[in-house]
């Protein structure tokens, strides 16, 4: 085995933690929860994942349009709709002659 020279301390200060922020939120979306809310949570960088319970088009009416306008993505699959910020991408690179 060779000698391998790694300096973990100084890539770890070559990190910029300010690009790294967000978490995954789950929830449902059934109309019980203000567009404003799912808007906030988005724009904080987190990625919402929504059990759709009801219309889609309707449930989503209230936030969709602004989401697209802050350049966000959004991704129906299944049941289900995914809620990215900018700056995170949506890969659907696996669903190629799969079902959704």
């Amino acid at each position: 085995m060779s000698d391998f020279d790694l300096d973990l301390r100084g890539a770890e200060g070559e990190l910029d933690e300010d690009e790294i922020q967000g978490d995954v939120v789950l929830g449902v979306l059934d109309g019980s929860t203000e567009p404003s809310v799912w808007i906030q949570s988005v724009e904080q960088g987190n990625v919402l994942v929504l059990a759709i319970e009801g219309d889609l088009n309707t449930l989503a009416a209230g936030f969709a349009r602004e989401v697209k306008d802050m350049g966000g993505e959004l991704m129906h699959f299944r049941k289900f709709l995914v809620v990215a910020p900018e700056n995170v991408d949506i890969d659907t690179d696996r669903l190629a002659g799969g079902s959704n």
